[in-house]
């Protein structure tokens, strides 16, 4: 079954491109211009993704009347130098040369669209860019932080108008290059799903917390080595921000809403901190080697697909794996190794029924990532859960046609509002649980 994986499976799916790039690398390098276009045309920051199979890799790329970089997020790169920037009418190339590889890109400039082709050592994918808007987009809330052992982490808290204590949820975003307001760098636009939950929580009297993962957005900072990365990380994050708000008096009450991903770590977080009552919205409920086979199946050749089976089953036992094909380094490489085995550590169904607490299960019934039978195994898991069908959403929380390309087109339209019914029964559930007082 051919999914959106690029949502779904998170450190899985990083390429090799810029590994070893450090910032002893970034030294100018002059643009070849001559007998080209002024690329002033193109300045400014343009955001898309390589498409690398299974995942594509979200990048950044910054042009100037100079020249330009890339940065890519998920792997912590930043503003690397792009050298042999040209523009010749519509034609664009630039490349980059890292420890002796040669990478080009070579494409076409339509309007606020850049498509073309990605080639390093050989292999040739494609890759889209999409002009970033220049406007600032509004900001629901007021900036807060914690600090961790690591570093400080940064939030946004969004709070109820008139005087609290107001009941809080620590809202966490999904899997990959997922940002605090549900946007994701792999993707095109905006949908602004979270921001939207958060907005309209505080319009009910609800006040929340989101922010952006180590290693994404404000929180970029954090994510240092790949090899050193591990799942608890993002539930020691989660947790620190519930035990923020426990000290906090201005609020009465704290729970977590977990979307995709960030549904496992919610209500991990949940667990070890005593929250009030968890939410999961899309949450998956099976191990996500389940989740990754069943993405794989149909998209690679019998042989691959069997040698990732045999890895994963490597991987789940805590063992990792000395010798990977190439074509499978992009999902197994040994650096991020260790992440997966610590994320496989993890059944849903097993850390759901770990809670003694209120908790509701959400899907919508046109979510093209995580089916409602995931909503359904975790309802079965906790029979004491309550679980709610939202009819006509999608994955991001918005209402989709059943169309995949209309389903699809919702995930870069930030205009759509969240989908009828889904606050009602938040708020609801809020209500019925005591978190929230009538």
């Amino acid at each position: 079954m051919k999914k959106l994986s690029m949502l779904l499976c998170v450190v899985v799916s990083l390429s090799l491109l810029l590994l070893g790039c450090s910032q002893e690398n970034k030294k100018e390098i002059e643009t070849k211009e001559k007998g080209g276009s002024s690329l002033k045309s193109i300045e400014g920051k343009w955001e898309g993704s390589i498409q690398i199979p299974n995942q594509p890799l979200p990048i950044i790329v910054q042009f100037s009347s100079k020249g330009g970089t890339i940065s890519i997020p998920v792997q912590g790169g930043d503003q690397y130098p792009l050298s042999n920037v040209k523009l010749i009418d519509s034609s664009l190339s630039f490349s980059m040369d890292i420890q002796g590889q040669h990478i080009t890109f070579n494409g076409k400039v339509e309007g606020e669209k850049i498509t073309g082709t990605f080639k390093q050592q050989g292999q040739s994918l494609p890759f889209e860019l999409m002009k970033a808007s220049d406007d600032k987009a509004e900001e629901v809330g007021e900036a807060v932080q914690i600090e961790l052992k690591d570093g400080t982490m940064q939030g946004v808290l969004t709070t109820p108008q008139g005087n609290g204590p107001f009941p809080i949820m620590i809202i966490i975003a999904g899997s990959g290059p997922t940002d605090k307001d549900g946007n994701s760098a792999a993707l095109p636009g905006k949908n602004d799903s979270l921001k939207m939950l958060a907005k309209d929580l505080a319009a009910h009297g609800v006040a929340s917390i989101r922010y952006d993962k180590r290693g994404i957005g404000q929180n970029v900072n954090l994510g240092g080595k790949e090899e050193d990365m591990r799942f608890d990380h993002f539930i020691k994050d989660a947790s620190s921000w519930v035990e923020f708000a426990k000290g906090d008096k201005s609020f009465s009450k704290v729970g977590i809403i977990g979307h995709s991903e960030g549904s496992l770590i919610g209500m991990i977080a949940a667990s070890e901190t005593d929250a009030d009552a968890f939410i999961s919205i899309a949450g998956v409920g099976r191990l996500i080697d389940q989740v990754l086979l069943e993405q794989l199946e149909g998209q690679m050749p019998e042989n691959l697909l069997q040698e990732s089976k045999d890895i994963l089953d490597k991987l789940k036992i805590g063992e990792e794996v000395q010798s990977v094909s190439t074509e499978l380094q992009s999902l197994f490489r040994r650096s991020v190794q260790p992440y997966m085995i610590s994320w496989l550590q993890y059944n849903p169904q097993e850390q759901l029924q770990k809670l003694d607490i209120p908790v509701f299960i959400v899907n919508g019934d046109r979510d093209i990532q995580v089916p409602v039978t995931d909503a359904e195994v975790l309802h079965k898991a906790k029979k004491d859960s309550e679980l709610f069908i939202v009819e006509g959403m999608n994955h991001v929380l918005k209402e989709a046609p059943e169309d995949r390309e209309g389903n699809i087109a919702t995930y870069s339209n930030p205009t759509l509002p969240l989908a009828k019914g889904l606050m009602d029964n938040i708020i609801g559930f809020l209500e019925k649980n005591e978190v929230l007082q009538k």
